[in-house]
């Protein structure tokens, strides 16, 4: 059984390769070649846990005093990058599959990022806020970089639901034991994500 600490280090790992997937995907659609897609893994990868641990003074962030981040987020970005570049997706999948890893990629920083907040004996209020940036930093920059208004600006309950999220794994873990509050906020964050990207297409334009 996985002790407290190795918990948050895989959920760490599955979220930075996660989002480095999410970017790879990203570059194909933009027609990054292999250099820009792994640029792009690896800011989207750690860019969100970088800002809170600037925010909060940790010092280094967190992928410099260990570079296993780095070691998952570059051949996860490289390997994407040229698997999405061999599959003939129909139109609109791309951004689709991208979206869906996004929304994974949220309910796992968002909490991370909670943890994190809290473990450092910050406020509740303090914490879901940390989370809500740790769950959408990385996902911002990667648009920035590629010239798109970020997700996060447009009509879409994306911050919302990290907010909701990071809120509800706290009152959760008040009652029930803290894997089991992480499991059910992720389920939510995900798929309600998830559902909200195959089933109220707002933004999901067709661009490839």
């Amino acid at each position: 059984m996985f002790d407290h600490v190795t918990f948050i280090l895989f959920l760490t790992i599955l979220a930075t390769s996660v989002m480095a997937a999410s970017a790879a995907i990203q570059a194909v659609r933009y027609k990054f070649d292999y250099f820009g897609a792994v640029f792009l893994s690896v800011i989207t990868a750690v860019g969100g846990g970088s800002l809170r641990d600037v925010l909060i003074g940790i010092s280094p962030v967190f992928w410099l005093n260990d570079q296993i981040y780095l070691l998952t987020a570059i051949p996860v970005g490289i390997i994407t990058f040229f698997l999405t570049k061999k599959i003939d997706f129909a139109t609109g999948s791309k951004l689709k599959l991208l979206s869906l890893f996004d929304a994974v990629g949220l309910a796992l920083f968002t909490l991370i990022g909670v943890k994190i907040a809290q473990n450092n004996d910050l406020s509740i209020l303090v914490s879901i806020i940390l989370g809500c940036i740790t769950g959408i930093g990385g996902g911002l920059l990667r648009d920035m970089l590629c010239g798109e208004t970020p997700i996060v600006l447009k009509k879409d309950i994306y911050a919302t639901l990290s907010i909701v999220g990071g809120a509800l794994y706290l009152g959760l873990a008040a009652y029930f034991p803290d894997k089991v509050s992480i499991v059910i906020a992720f389920l939510f964050i995900a798929l309600t994500r998830a559902y909200f990207v195959l089933y109220w297409p707002v933004n999901m334009a067709n661009k490839e």
